[in-house]
């Protein structure tokens, strides 16, 4: 494995944070990586994982930084303006999402894409927007935001699965299970999502929900692998069981 990422190897806030989030993660879990080397060592890349707990995002940022990377999330523009997060959120890179009109979006999708390309940095995007609604958590029907960010910087697109994380905090559970400390975690990344027969039609929405169905087929694949199992033929939608369906990210 190379020795690491240029970003990591410079001191910077994500150094705090990782000595006060890394070993709690450490004592409540046991990650288990597989293709790790998969996730580039540097320049940008969008990562998209699965999302069943709202102890994910902790699972993942420790994640992606034992694997070099310095890990950036998307996250609601309005979290910007909150007094210690706000400042937290801008001096750590991560990317502000704005609920506008489809026309702005884009252009901010676009402005959001080259900033990562220049900086050679990656940002991980939930794709689901939200916890999978799926009733044996696998992942549900798919957002656009990941791909569209990946297409219009022609930035790679990489699947993540994640499996484990519920035996420390289950969907919507309230806390933490701290007891027995070290659950495994199972972690796959996947090859990059082709997109190359799509990149000139990106403005066209069927070309955005193919190429967002190949994430989700893609991540869906990769969970299959961890759980040994084969996940519903047709993917939970939440418009369909009356459920409402809630997202940081544009559908």
């Amino acid at each position: 494995m190379a020795s690491g990422s240029s970003e990591k190897s410079r001191p910077s806030l994500f150094w705090a944070l990782a000595v006060l989030v890394v070993p709690f993660v450490d004592y409540v879990s046991k990650m288990r990586f597989i293709n790790r080397e998969k996730l580039p060592v540097d320049g940008p890349f969008v990562l998209a994982p699965n999302h069943y707990s709202e102890f994910d995002p902790i699972i993942v940022a420790a994640a992606v930084w034992k694997l070099r990377r310095a890990p950036r999330f998307m996250a609601k523009d309005s979290l910007f303006r909150v007094p210690v997060v706000g400042w937290l959120l801008k001096h750590t890179g991560m990317i502000p999402v704005a609920r506008t009109s489809s026309r702005t979006a884009s252009a901010q999708t676009i402005e959001q894409s080259r900033a990562l390309v220049e900086a050679g940095r990656g940002v991980i995007v939930y794709p689901e927007g939200t916890l999978t609604r799926d009733p044996d958590m696998w992942p549900m029907r798919g957002k656009s935001g990941a791909v569209r960010l990946a297409m219009a910087g022609d930035i790679p697109l990489i699947p993540m699965a994640q499996w484990g994380t519920q035996a420390i905090m289950g969907r919507y559970q309230k806390g933490l299970s701290l007891w027995p400390p070290r659950k495994p975690i199972d972690i796959v990344i996947g090859d990059p999502i082709d997109l190359s027969d799509l990149k000139d039609r990106q403005s066209e929405p069927a070309a955005i929900a193919e190429a967002t169905d190949r994430l989700m087929n893609a991540i869906t694949a990769l969970l299959e692998e961890l759980r040994g199992e084969k996940a519903p033929a047709k993917r939970w939608n939440p418009a369909e069981h009356g459920q409402k369906e809630t997202g940081r990210l544009d559908s």
